[in-house]
């Protein structure tokens, strides 16, 4: 039988049955990525004969009465993770044989379940694109057309879930990292709410791995359908151990709703700095109206919703802050110069760019003082609403385009060429706040490819958004694509 494109939760019922051992499904798994990613190149760092011994030892463990809530399940890792006996790199070339000595928490978490890891996904150097790829490991190419990008920096985690290169993955995401190519590649991914899955491990390197509180960015889980990024968040989720972990532990508030009719939920497809393509506001319809349909309350507009033109700004800042922090001194100083010739009524995204890498400490406390108060308008927001549905970049998945200099990039929108980074705004929505996002599939484009949207409700209540993503998937349904037949 074929097992590729079973969910972790029909794996594990077949497993805990007797149906299939957790040797069959990793052996399934290798022979699938031995077939085909030699086009795909998801998985940049097999780790196969480990894979096979821990499905082994599955086995016997399950032979024995354990159950695990993963045990036996092969999943993938992002390739930033540290992992014992295996590189992190980063897609740097000058760490290509920097070899961490212990494994990221989520690692460790994932192992503690009794997942079966069968290596590491690709990314784009640093983890600073919407592509997936380096000197080291070369192009993941999206396996709905292997001439576009599977999107990034969680790229080859989303490329091997639709390839069936494993049942679960795990990513990161500052920028979209989850969702963008989630909605690429035609699966499901949840950015967590900020601070709510411990991060430690996963770091660029030669760094030591603590157990650092990030800002903006966050870990989480990648699946293929919703139901099993809930089964790998509640993996994941919970405080750092050497931290916050000392004291606390972690209770997620259920749902606000189990049925789709009592959902109040707020749609958008219109954003002040980017137009939105007409394949992406399709699949943003879509959902509409499955919502509708379904008894929801849908509304268009809503004066509680923080104003979106500020927000992008306010994101675009906060994120460049901090990616420019470890700039050359004199890189520094050409930036000040720069900044300082902007006029004054310049509010154009790129001017928000070039204000955050030349940003104050004072000027930093500034902004993140406006990020508090947008948080406050959210929890208000939240009184009236359920969750948001929006789209998480304005086109499906575009050519792969390696222009070195990123700001050179455009994105073409509906045959409109615009700026590559502007289309981060949406993800930035929930990215700023720290807000929760799922990212779900939304049907096909005129062309043929995925389109996804995100879901996103409110700070710690993760559980609300990852149901409304069970309810819309039963109403629109996922979809594999014809690489899944045998």
């Amino acid at each position: 039988m074929e097992w590729n494109f079973r969910s972790a939760e029909e794996s594990a019922a077949a497993l805990r049955a007797g149906e299939v051992s957790s040797v069959e499904l990793t052996d399934q798994a290798i022979a699938r990525i031995e077939r085909d990613d030699k086009v795909i190149n998801a998985i940049c760092v097999p780790d196969f004969d480990r894979a096979r011994a821990a499905a082994h030892r599955a086995d016997q463990a399950r032979a024995r009465g354990e159950d695990r809530p993963l045990l036996g399940i092969p999943v993938t890792v992002k390739e930033s993770y540290n992992m014992a006996g295996l590189p992190t790199t980063w897609g740097m070339p000058q760490y290509h044989d920097y070899m961490p000595a212990e494994d990221a928490v989520q690692v460790s978490r994932l192992k503690a379940a009794g997942t079966v890891v069968l290596g590491k996904t690709n990314v784009p150097l640093g983890l600073q694109d919407l592509q997936s790829f380096n000197e080291i490991y070369g192009t993941t190419n999206n396996p709905w057309d292997h001439h576009r990008t599977p999107g990034g920096s969680s790229g080859g985690s989303a490329a091997a879930l639709a390839a069936g290169f494993g049942v679960l993955s795990i990513g990161s995401d500052i920028a979209g990292s989850l969702r963008t190519p989630a909605h690429f590649c035609g699966v499901y991914a949840h950015k967590p709410t900020l601070g709510l899955v411990a991060n430690r491990g996963m770091v660029p390197p030669p760094e030591p791995a603590l157990p650092v509180d990030l800002d903006l960015a966050v870990v989480g889980p990648m699946a293929r359908t919703a139901r099993d990024l809930t089964l790998l968040l509640d993996v994941m989720a919970g405080p750092d151990p050497l931290t916050l972990g000392v004291a606390y532990d972690l209770t997620l508030p259920p749902a606000r709703h189990e049925r789709l009719s009592d959902f109040r939920v707020l749609v958008l497809d219109e954003h002040p700095f980017i137009p939105t393509g007409s394949a992406v506001r399709a699949g943003v319809n879509r959902v509409a109206d499955a919502l509708a349909d379904g008894g929801a309350r849908v509304e268009r507009h809503s004066p509680l919703l923080p104003d979106l033109a500020e927000a992008a700004t306010l994101y675009t800042q906060l994120l460049v802050s901090g990616s420019v922090a470890r700039f050359p001194v004199e890189e520094d100083e050409q930036l000040r110069t720069r900044a300082a010739g902007l006029s004054a009524d310049d509010e154009s995204l790129d001017a928000a760019r070039l204000r955050g890498m030349v940003l104050s400490h004072r000027d930093w406390i500034s902004v993140n003082n406006r990020r508090e108060l947008h948080r406050h308008g959210w929890r208000q927001f939240f009184t009236e609403f359920d969750a948001v549905v929006c789209p998480i970049t304005p086109t499906p998945a575009f050519p792969h385009d390696h222009t070195p200099n990123l700001l050179e990039r455009r994105i073409d929108i509906d045959g409109a060429e615009h700026p590559f980074f502007d289309q981060l705004v949406w993800a930035g929505l929930a990215t700023m706040p720290g807000l929760p996002a799922t990212a779900i599939p939304a049907g096909l484009s005129p062309d043929g490819l995925p389109v996804g949207v995100q879901l996103i409700g409110p700070m710690f209540e993760d559980r609300t958004p990852l149901r409304l993503a069970e309810l819309l998937e039963q109403r629109i349904g996922g979809f594999t694509l014809p690489l899944s037949r045998p």
